[in-house]
C-alpha cells in the first residue's frame, strides 16, 4: 500500500512539475523577458544600420523626384531634401521607440516565446541573420523602387483624374475658384 502511494505521489509530483514548466512558458512575456530580446538581437545597432541601408534608396528616390520635377523646384532642392531626411532619420528617438515596442512584444508573445526566439538569435545562425539583415532590407529596398515608384506615379494620375472629374461635376470653372477665394 506504501508503494502505491509512493507510486502516485512521485508521479502526482512529477505531473505538477509539468504543468509548472508548462505554465511558465505559457505566462506572458516580462518587460525584462522582452528587453533580453532586444539585446540579443542588438536591437539599437541593427535599427542604425537599416536606417543607413534605407537612406541610400531613399535619396534615389529622392533623385528620382528632382529628375522628374527640376524645371519645377530650385536647384539645391534635392541637397537640401535629402539633408533633412538624413537629420530626421539621425535624429529619431531609439531608445524611446525600442520602450515603446516592449508592450507590443508583450502582448503577442509568451516567455516561452522570447525564449526560443533569445535561443535562436543566440545560435550561430540567429547571429548571421542579425548580421546580415541590413544588407538583405537595403537590397530589398533597391528592388522594390521601381515598384514602388511605379505605384506612387499611377496614384498621383488617378488622383489627379479623380479631382478633375470632381471640379468638372462641381460646375466650377478654375477661373472663378481662384477669384472667389482669398489670397
Amino acid at each position: 500500500m506504501k508503494r502505491i502511494f509512493l507510486a502516485l505521489a512521485a508521479c502526482l509530483v512529477f505531473a505538477l512539475a509539468g504543468v509548472a514548466q508548462q505554465s511558465a512558458a505559457d505566462a506572458p512575456a516580462t518587460k525584462e523577458d522582452v528587453q533580453r530580446y532586444l539585446d540579443v538581437m542588438h536591437s539599437r545597432e541593427m535599427i542604425t544600420k537599416m536606417m543607413d541601408a534605407m537612406s541610400k534608396p531613399m535619396h534615389q528616390m529622392m533623385h528620382e523626384q528632382y529628375l522628374k520635377d527640376k524645371h519645377k523646384l530650385p536647384a539645391d532642392f534635392e541637397e537640401k531634401m535629402n539633408r533633412i531626411m538624413d537629420d530626421y532619420m539621425k535624429n529619431l528617438p531609439m531608445e524611446e521607440m525600442l520602450q515603446a515596442m516592449i508592450s507590443a512584444y508583450q502582448k503577442h508573445l509568451t516567455k516561452g516565446d522570447v525564449d526560443g526566439l533569445v535561443a535562436f538569435y543566440s545560435s550561430p545562425t540567429g547571429q548571421k541573420v542579425i548580421q546580415e539583415l541590413p544588407a538583405i532590407t537595403a537590397e530589398a529596398m533597391q528592388s522594390m523602387i521601381p515598384l514602388m515608384r511605379k505605384q506612387i506615379d499611377v496614384m498621383t494620375r488617378r488622383m489627379q483624374e479623380q479631382v478633375a472629374q470632381m471640379k468638372e461635376q462641381s460646375g466650377v470653372k478654375p477661373a472663378e475658384k481662384s477669384q472667389a477665394s482669398p489670397n
